[in-house]
């Protein structure tokens, strides 16, 4: 009986008061009001799709995480509502188009890139890789892969190849790509060997688009030049061709007929007298144009 009213007169502890040495150690879940907050965080974004709502909790548990700073808790239990929290806030701020401010916004909460969850960090280089924006996080990635507490996670390895493939690639780090691999005791010879094939591969892809390019500018010179020379083969074949008709037997005996013609009827009268000294002449004419057409340096003397 003693033991009950000594126990009721005691005062209630809550989930965050401290324990003494009597005391049995309870399993208490950490930051309860951040875990609540997370789970309708979750929700507005899965379930209903509001994701102006979903961030504003996650930044709400974020802030009962700050003001819970002294409880006492399971490290990692923290550490999961933490990285999860961040999670739901990074796919909030993608779907609203707002994929420029997911670094600084993980970095106002976890202060320095070195302390970044692995999780959350490669969410971050996925997310800004598909933006074709890797260079954005290329400082943050560094500094997270230099720090020795990460050197030691499990994720290491994974996260530097990302890194490799998704941002020192695109950017055309190949020095610091083939240091990171060959350097970091974390890769096998397997894998160095297959990131060291992708780094080569990327090198050649790299500098293909601009060899491609020049072989099209000289094929579009070559091509524009063939066509210049077709058409002037056309034009000559068409000069040869109008020479040629020209020069054929059938217009040149038109030809004379209508010159003939035309002195005989219209420039004089053949009755005349004088008349007879023009059509002399003009037999000597034609007695040239018929020699011009055997022989052109056999031209008859003409007579006055």
């Amino acid at each position: 009986m003693t033991s009950d009213s000594s126990a009721s007169a005691a005062p209630p502890r809550g989930p965050g008061a401290p324990l003494s040495s009597s005391e049995p150690v309870r399993s208490v879940p950490a930051a309860p009001a951040a875990a609540a907050l997370l789970e309708e965080a979750a929700d507005l974004l899965v379930v209903h799709l509001d994701f102006p709502a979903a961030l504003r909790t996650c930044e709400r548990a974020w802030q009962s995480l700050a003001g819970d700073a002294g409880a006492e808790a399971p490290a990692n239990t923290s550490l999961e509502v933490k990285c999860s929290l961040c999670v739901v806030g990074i796919q909030a701020m993608a779907e609203m188009d707002r994929w420029q401010e997911v670094l600084s916004w993980v970095l106002h909460y976890y202060q320095v890139p070195e302390k970044l969850p692995p999780k959350v960090l490669e969410l971050c280089v996925l997310l800004y890789s598909k933006m074709q924006a890797p260079g954005a996080v290329l400082e943050a990635v560094r500094a997270w892969l230099q720090d020795a507490d990460n050197q030691g996670l499990s994720e290491y390895t994974a996260l530097a190849e990302l890194h490799v493939q998704r941002v020192l690639l695109p950017l055309g780090c190949w020095s610091e790509a083939e240091e990171l691999v060959v350097g970091s005791a974390a890769f096998s010879e397997e894998q160095q060997l297959g990131v060291l094939q992708a780094i080569s591969l990327g090198r050649q892809q790299k500098h293909q688009p601009l060899v491609s390019a020049e072989a099209q500018k000289l094929n579009g010179e070559g091509s524009l030049s063939h066509k210049f020379l077709s058409l002037l083969t056309l034009l000559r074949r068409l000069w040869d061709s109008a020479v040629s008709c020209c020069f054929s037997l059938p217009f040149r005996k038109s030809l004379l007929a209508a010159l003939i013609l035309c002195l005989l009827v219209v420039r004089f009268d053949p009755a005349s007298p004088s008349s007879l000294t023009v059509l002399y002449k003009l037999a000597r004419v034609f007695y040239r144009i018929r020699g011009a057409m055997c022989s052109p340096l056999c031209w008859p003397p003409v007579h006055n």
